[in-house]
């Protein structure tokens, strides 16, 4: 759960630290990392397609096809976070002028993405590492490393947006600089732990191999769809977000407040999803397709049970659980959103189930399927915002509800395809 949510983690702390800075910070960190989050699924999106592929190798017994897989992965990984990283660094400023109305919003943005861009070399090579590791079902270290990264990004923010231990107060750019160095120290562990891992000497990891392309165009194949439905999916939230911050600069600050606990909420989700991808590859390399679905079934309820036990507490007593993190003498931000939050409930019921499911038929290699019905879903999704907020005026209950359809239809029509057996004749 923590290795498929490292970007959850540290959105999730640079939110509460600049809710304490000002309100301001707090809504215009709601946008851009939203924005951050997009760059980061698309590493984390090509990664799941090594992911499966090297689930299916471990199942047929292939360690050598392991490594080569692995490799192929990294280097397309090191070559996508160069083109990333130069959009980034150059063009935001001309990407966030189409979002963004507010002047304010507007420079904190592009403060943030400024530092914030230096990481994403380390992101994406960390979550090609994070997807060997899932492959092989072996993902103790992950959670150990993701909360390495954790601990110190906290450290970090707590000293680089309010100017603590002799270092410089810098705001929202305090909290790039803080979240791009726990990610490169959090990488640099990982590497170490890897040398001296000798459960993955069989991979030969160590022995860099030459650039393989057909095995990329392989990768590429199963994973570009990935890609895209992730670019869907957290594109329609970002459109969601500077449709919303016409509303003005409050409303933005509540949707952050409801969005950072729905980042948290989700971390059981992302978890049980990344597991169902290995677990469905790894069942038909070894000609077991029969037990798919019922897998699937029993992980989803699994995935729902865990996070209603986090979401309860949450939704029926928000002052008193975020009190510990957002406690302030002006509560009145966490009692506007109250209403939100039981809009919310009904999300994670759906998104619990429906993204294991999504996840599941991903594992199958269905995954062009899969974008065909999110590009449905989000298409849907975002003529439904656009047309409550500036049509009906039903206000953020109904804007966050859009939420609710999107993952009714997708979760019906991904259990319909998966009761076809389509992917039965599937090959990956």
């Amino acid at each position: 759960m923590l290795g498929s949510a490292v970007q959850n983690v540290i959105a999730l702390s640079d939110s509460v630290f600049l809710y304490h800075l000002s309100e301001v910070d707090f809504a215009a960190i709601g946008f851009v990392s939203v924005f951050y989050l997009i760059v980061a699924a698309i590493g984390y999106g090509f990664s799941k397609g090594g992911q499966i592929m090297i689930a299916r190798r471990a199942g047929e017994g292939n360690p050598q096809e392991v490594g080569r897989t692995f490799y192929a992965m990294l280097y397309f990984e090191l070559g996508l976070s160069i083109v990333m990283f130069l959009f980034m660094y150059y063009g935001c400023q001309y990407f966030f002028a189409l979002f963004v109305n507010s002047d304010i919003i507007y420079e904190k943005s592009l403060e943030y993405i400024h530092y914030r861009s230096f990481g994403v070399f380390f992101s994406y090579m960390g979550v090609a590492i994070i997807a060997l590791y899932t492959g092989i079902a072996r993902t103790t270290f992950i959670v150990i490393d993701t909360l390495i990264l954790a601990v110190v990004n906290i450290i970090l923010n707590y000293a680089l947006i309010f100017g603590h231990f002799g270092l410089p107060a810098m705001g929202i750019g305090g909290a790039a600089v803080a979240s791009t160095i726990a990610e490169i120290i959090a990488f640099v562990i990982f590497v170490i732990y890897i040398f001296f891992d000798e459960e993955v000497c069989d991979f030969h990891l160590f022995k860099f191999p030459k650039i393989d392309v057909p095995l990329i165009k392989k990768q590429l194949s199963i994973s570009t769809p990935i890609v895209a439905q992730a670019v869907v999916g957290l594109g329609s939230w970002f459109v969601f977000f500077g449709i919303v911050e016409n509303l003005g600069e409050r409303q933005l600050a509540i949707t952050n407040l409801v969005r950072m606990v729905y980042l948290f909420l989700s971390i059981p989700c992302w978890g049980f999803s990344s597991g169902i991808n290995t677990i469905v590859s790894n069942l038909i390399g070894q000609q077991k397709r029969q037990a798919v679905q019922p897998m699937i079934w029993k992980t989803a309820k699994l995935c729902w049970m865990v996070t209603m036990v986090l979401a309860l507490p949450v939704v029926i007593w928000p002052e008193h659980i975020l009190y510990p993190l957002l406690g302030s003498e002006d509560m009145s931000l966490i009692t506007e959103a109250r209403p939100t939050f039981y809009v919310l409930m009904g999300i994670l019921s759906l998104f619990s189930v429906g993204g294991v499911y999504f996840n599941g038929l991903a594992g199958t290699g269905a995954t062009y399927y899969g974008l065909k019905i999110q590009f449905l879903c989000a298409v849907f999704y975002m003529v439904y915002i656009y047309v409550v907020v500036e049509f009906t005026y039903g206000g953020l209950e109904w804007a966050w509800a859009g939420e609710i359809f999107y993952w009714i239809i997708l979760l019906g029509l991904t259990v319909w395809y998966l009761r076809t057996k389509k992917w039965h004749l599937l090959k990956v």
